[in-house]
């Protein structure tokens, strides 16, 4: 069991979790991720990758966003709360390198993922720049913490409520066009990333992209997580989840993960209902 120490609401329906987990702690790096799974009876086994880790004090942070009926369980789960199973750390770690100058570009929730590989690279040395953006200024997360650690922070939001209205490939191809940075990192939606990835592909940038599919063992025997890099079929739990953004067929791997989400999404709706009605049924019975 691994008990929650820490939770707080970041934005809209996502929470930040800190979970003692010491071994995990001890032997993650950055990229990488773990599975989670709820209860020991029965339960989904969701990825989430490690958004900050103490090896010291022995815990691992976790950012969720309540999209689907195991992520909005445990967004209602509070400190002192278990969680049953933690697998961990799984996948390739980020190659860290002190290359000159990396521009970590972080969509929506992807921002919580980007700041340990923004971290690591920085402590190699590199010159960072962190592009964020958001829907709106309400769903921006780890600004401050990334303000701390970075060069320079771009802040985009589509509504211009906060930083520059517009898209992050925006100051992106900007920056690409003045002096093109010597590497990109993009996390966020998928369309987020291949655009990243198409923006840079004129100027001959390396960029990496980390992907989040569906996964279920986390150990590449059921597929649910393959993807197609440079042509060949990869599995991102076991090859990635970090792959070369140029060569990553996003048009496919965004139609095989909408296969999924409708049921995603109607599991969700169930389970939220589910948990207002026995809310209602304990307060009547007070």
């Amino acid at each position: 069991m691994y008990k929650i120490l820490e939770k707080k609401q970041l934005s809209q329906d996502v929470y930040y979790f800190r979970v003692a987990a010491p071994d995990i702690a001890r032997n993650r790096k950055a990229g990488q991720f773990v599975l989670v799974q709820l209860d020991t009876d029965f339960g989904e086994r969701v990825p989430l990758t490690i958004a900050d880790a103490n090896a010291e004090e022995g815990w691992i942070a976790l950012v969720v966003q309540a999209v689907g009926a195991t992520t909005y369980k445990l967004s209602l789960r509070n400190p002192g709360d278990e969680i049953a199973a933690i697998l961990g750390p799984l996948g390739n770690p980020t190659h860290i390198a002190n290359v000159g100058t990396v521009v970590c570009v972080g969509g929506g929730i992807g921002v919580a993922p980007l700041y340990p590989i923004a971290q690591a690279y920085k402590e190699a040395g590199n010159k960072l720049i962190v592009i964020i953006g958001a829907r709106t200024k309400d769903l921006i997360i780890f600004e401050d913490k990334m303000r701390a650690l970075a060069d320079e922070v771009i802040i985009m939001t589509d509504d211009g409520s906060a930083g520059t209205k517009g898209l992050v490939t925006e100051p992106l191809k900007k920056l690409c066009e003045q002096t093109p940075p010597d590497e990109v990192v993009a996390i966020g939606p998928p369309i987020m990333m291949k655009f990243c990835a198409e923006t840079t592909r004129p100027f001959g940038v390396h960029t990496v992209v980390s992907l989040n599919t569906i996964m279920i063992d986390g150990t590449g025997m059921c597929g649910g997580c393959r993807v197609t890099v440079g042509g060949e079929t990869k599995f991102v739990c076991v090859d990635g989840p970090e792959f070369d953004g140029h060569k990553v067929d996003f048009n496919n791997m965004m139609m095989r993960m909408k296969a999924f989400k409708t049921r995603e999404q109607e599991d969700f709706h169930k389970c939220r209902m589910q948990a207002q009605a026995d809310a209602l049924a304990a307060e009547g019975a007070k």
